[in-house]
């Protein structure tokens, strides 16, 4: 990604979990990049939620955002609802790839938009940046009408999309242009994120952030203060796309000391794709992400999928 970012044995469960831990076990080798990520819809259920695909939050064609509602009525107040970015070095990646991250919340009773964004090299980090306040916006604007609670709004990402949720959460610009401020967030979720990561050296990152001309205020690590929502990181040790240390356990570093609430999870061999592969139920066997996320949701219903 840049240069500063550098199977567990199976349980012995009954059928059905026994079937769905066998196909996760033949898929999780596969999975090596973020775009393998897609192979996991067809192991994904589709009766365990409700939604709507291809919601325009604006006028660009790639400005879309799927829709996970959990079955049945919303509780009182309406569920926690979860705005995800995906990975992709920002240049790849598409909405309909992450169907198993909109399942696996959603069937938990969390209201669950999965966003599309222009990318680089049609945008650069800024353009990226705003396209992700303008889904965000509209998420907190319609998450009423979706059975969420607009007071119960996060933002969650993998990756790349981790450092799109870590700067809205974080650097007040972008959403202040749309005449918000991250203190609507109830918090934000980072998975294997880049934080702090100049100097670049991957070329497709280069051009994304227009290096040798980035700023460093484009990093989300300089925007760590008092002011920041509650956050989760998790990052893998095995990770060597995003370096943990200096990312994950960085920011969090950072963050702590001006006071913000911080959980951190470094989960021992885990990989940087399988780190959001495993929210996936035929996955979530691999290592201790879900729950971790549920957890830190919270509200009634959030876990009783």
């Amino acid at each position: 990604m840049a240069q500063a970012l550098s199977k567990k044995s199976m349980p012995r469960l009954p059928d059905p979990q026994r079937r769905w831990l066998l196909a996760g076990a033949t898929l999780a080798p596969l999975l090596s990049a973020c775009s393998a990520t897609g192979a996991l819809d067809a192991l994904v259920p589709k009766g365990t939620y409700q939604g709507r695909t291809g919601v325009a939050y604006g006028s660009d064609p790639r400005q879309r955002l799927d829709v996970y509602r959990p079955l049945g009525a919303p509780p009182p107040g309406g569920a926690p609802v979860v705005l995800f970015f995906y990975g992709g070095n920002w240049t790849r990646g598409e909405r309909a790839d992450y169907r198993f991250v909109g399942e696996a919340l959603a069937s938990h009773g969390i209201v669950t938009l999965v966003a599309d964004y222009r990318l680089s090299p049609e945008v650069r980090w800024d353009g990226l940046l705003r396209d992700s306040a303008l889904a965000l916006a509209w998420t907190l604007a319609h998450a009423a009408e979706q059975g969420g609670d607009p007071r119960r709004v996060m933002v969650m990402g993998h990756s790349a999309g981790a450092y799109n949720a870590a700067m809205l959460a974080l650097d007040p610009r972008w959403l202040g242009e749309r005449g918000l401020k991250p203190d609507r967030l109830a918090g934000w979720i980072g998975l294997a994120g880049p934080y702090d990561f100049l100097p670049i050296g991957d070329p497709e990152v280069k051009v994304a952030f227009n290096w040798p001309e980035t700023p460093a205020d484009s990093q989300p690590i300089q925007h760590a203060d008092a002011k920041a929502p509650r956050t989760l990181l998790i990052a893998g040790s095995a990770d060597t796309v995003v370096n943990a240390e200096r990312n994950t356990e960085g920011l969090a570093r950072k963050l702590r000391a001006a006071g913000t609430e911080v959980e951190v999870r470094l989960v021992e061999g885990l990989g940087h794709v399988r780190t959001v592969a495993a929210l996936a139920r035929p996955l979530d066997w691999v290592a201790p992400v879900l729950h971790p996320v549920l957890d830190f949701i919270g509200g009634p219903g959030v876990g009783q999928g």
